[in-house]
C-alpha cells in the first residue's frame, strides 16, 4: 500500500499582500493555513509545513516545519525537495503538496492525483482545472511526487532548474482534472481583493 504524506507549501513571500506569511491571515474564524490543514490532513498519512525562518510562528498547528534544504529562496521546487527528504525519513513513498493560500482545495485531492498517475503509469501527477475560457490550467503546486525522485530533484535544483512543470514533464506527468464550478477549488489568495472573494465563497457557497 502506497504511503503518501502531505506537505503544505508556505514559503511564498506574499509581496502582493504586503509581505509576511499569507497562510496566517484569517478567513472567517480560521487562518488560510488552518483551512488547508483541515482539508489535507485527513487525506495523508502525515502532514508537514514547508517554510523558512522561525518555525515557532507555526507552533499552533502542531505540525513539523520543514525548512528548504538548499540555500537561498529557490521557489516551490525547493519545498517539494524538502518534503521528499522528510518523507524519505518517515518511510513514505510519495508526497502530495498544496499551497498554503488555497483554503478550498479538494477533499479528494490525494486519491485523484494517485489515480491519475496510476492510470497513466507515470510517477508524477498534477492538478488542473478549466479557466474562465474553458482552457486547461495546471496547478503545479498541487502535485503527487515520488520519494524516489528526490536525488534527481536535488541535482536539478543545484544546477539552476526552477520551473516545476519543466522538471515534472521530464519524468512523465499525469493530469487530475477538477471542476471549476461553482468556484475553482485551487483559487488562491494573492491580494486583499482575493481575500474579499474568499470570504464571499466561504459564506455564500458550500465548500
Amino acid at each position: 500500500m502506497t504511503r503518501i504524506l502531505g506537505v503544505i507549501l508556505a514559503g511564498g513571500r506574499a509581496t502582493r499582500m504586503g509581505g509576511g506569511d499569507k497562510g496566517l491571515l484569517r478567513l472567517g474564524d480560521v487562518t488560510l493555513l488552518g483551512h488547508v490543514r483541515a482539508r489535507l490532513a485527513p487525506q495523508c498519512a502525515e502532514l508537514a509545513i514547508n517554510a523558512n525562518g522561525d518555525p515557532a510562528r507555526f507552533s499552533d498547528y502542531g505540525l513539523p516545519v520543514l525548512a528548504d534544504t538548499l540555500p537561498d529562496y529557490l521557489g516551490p521546487l525547493a519545498g517539494v525537495l524538502a518534503g521528499l527528504e522528510w518523507a524519505a525519513e518517515k518511510g513514505g513513498d510519495a508526497i502530495v503538496t498544496a499551497a498554503a493560500d488555497t483554503p478550498f482545495l479538494p477533499h479528494d485531492l490525494v486519491v485523484r492525483l494517485s489515480d491519475a498517475a496510476a492510470r497513466k503509469k507515470v510517477p508524477i501527477a498534477l492538478a488542473a482545472s478549466p479557466d474562465d475560457a474553458g482552457s486547461l490550467r495546471h496547478h503545479p503546486t498541487f502535485g503527487l511526487w515520488p520519494v524516489g525522485l528526490r536525488q534527481d530533484l536535488h541535482a536539478e535544483l543545484s544546477g539552476g532548474l526552477r520551473k516545476i512543470m519543466l522538471w515534472a514533464e521530464r519524468h512523465g506527468t499525469a493530469t487530475a482534472l477538477f471542476a471549476s464550478a461553482p468556484f475553482d477549488p485551487f483559487f488562491n489568495v494573492n491580494t486583499p481583493q482575493d481575500m474579499v472573494r474568499a470570504n464571499a465563497i466561504l459564506h455564500g457557497v458550500s465548500a
